[in-house]
């Protein structure tokens, strides 16, 4: 997830708060947390709750502490990161307010566990879709887990996903996907936004409803499958948008070892097949890929 420096407000605040905190940045407007539950919370559909904080340590942290407590649906959005954590642990830096930076809580019961690997996947095809609906911006997905936008002619990172187990039942996934992120403001070279990838809109009211409602819908679709990733549709889906298939690329996977081969598949299990020049297919299920060849 993120970390985004500078604290900045949230619609939800009480009359009492300064409007110079709130508005400071008058491109970057506070979500507005009574819309947006209003949009998405209804009855029998998938979010049960929805909060905008305007600072928190981190999202992924807080919803999966109160795990238990919960009920699946669970949003939890915030302006502000101060210890948000990607892929492991690892710290993405953005201005508040610059992007949507939050967590769901979900509990598959009914779908074996061997198949919950899918969700950070489905997580990805269903950010995709909404981001393609809703900002007109094509998103490739890096496997596992990376939101790709292409500005310049270049590749670059735009988004990230994490999933993580929570209390007895659930599993929390985090997403942060930056959005009105200027050039001059990038934390890296190879980070990117959907402004810089010539997003038709850069607010974030609608571009999170449309990612949510997108989410559920592929959730859904999901579970009423029995977390099946080829009958719900997932697999076929994933691979069309996944940006890692058919390159070059090396694994660098648990205990200082790397794998390098061309990435032909994923399986059933979600994991990354690799075919290598020995001849053989190898799959795999965690590490760090990098993109070595063009596709």
């Amino acid at each position: 997830m993120t970390n985004p420096p500078g604290a900045q407000g949230d619609p939800s605040s009480g009359p009492g708060e300064p409007r110079s905190d709130r508005w400071s940045d008058l491109g970057r407007p506070p979500l507005n947390s009574t819309s947006l539950r209003r949009a998405l919370i209804r009855e029998g559909g998938l979010w049960s709750s929805l909060d905008v904080l305007p600072v928190i340590d981190s999202t992924n942290t807080d919803l999966a502490g109160r795990a238990d407590r919960l009920s699946e649906g669970a949003v939890l959005v915030a302006e502000e990161q101060r210890a948000g954590r990607g892929r492991l642990d690892r710290i993405w830096t953005a201005p508040a307010r610059s992007g949507l930076f939050f967590s769901v809580l979900l509990k598959p019961g009914e779908v074996p566990v061997e198949r919950w690997g899918w969700l950070p996947l489905l997580t990805g095809v269903a950010v995709a879709t909404g981001l393609s609906r809703a900002a007109g911006v094509d998103t490739a997905l890096k496997w596992p887990n990376d939101l790709l936008v292409t500005v310049g002619g270049q590749e670059r990172k735009a988004g990230g996903i994490l999933a993580e187990r929570a209390g007895a039942d659930g599993v929390v996934i985090g997403i942060g996907i930056n959005v009105s992120l200027r050039e001059d403001e990038l934390p890296v070279p190879a980070a990117g936004s959907l402004l810089l990838a010539g997003a038709v809109t850069t607010d974030r009211d609608p571009l999170l409803r449309a990612v949510l409602r997108s989410l559920e819908e592929w959730y859904g679709r999901w579970r009423a499958a029995g977390g099946d990733p080829s009958a719900s549709g997932l697999q076929e889906t994933y691979a069309a948008g996944c940006a890692t298939l058919g390159r070059k690329v090396r694994a660098e996977l648990p205990g200082d070892r790397s794998v390098v081969g061309e990435a032909v598949a994923v399986d059933g299990d979600g994991r990354l097949v690799l075919a290598t020049e020995d001849g053989v297919q190898e799959p795999v299920g965690a590490g760090d890929i990098v993109h070595l060849r063009p596709a």
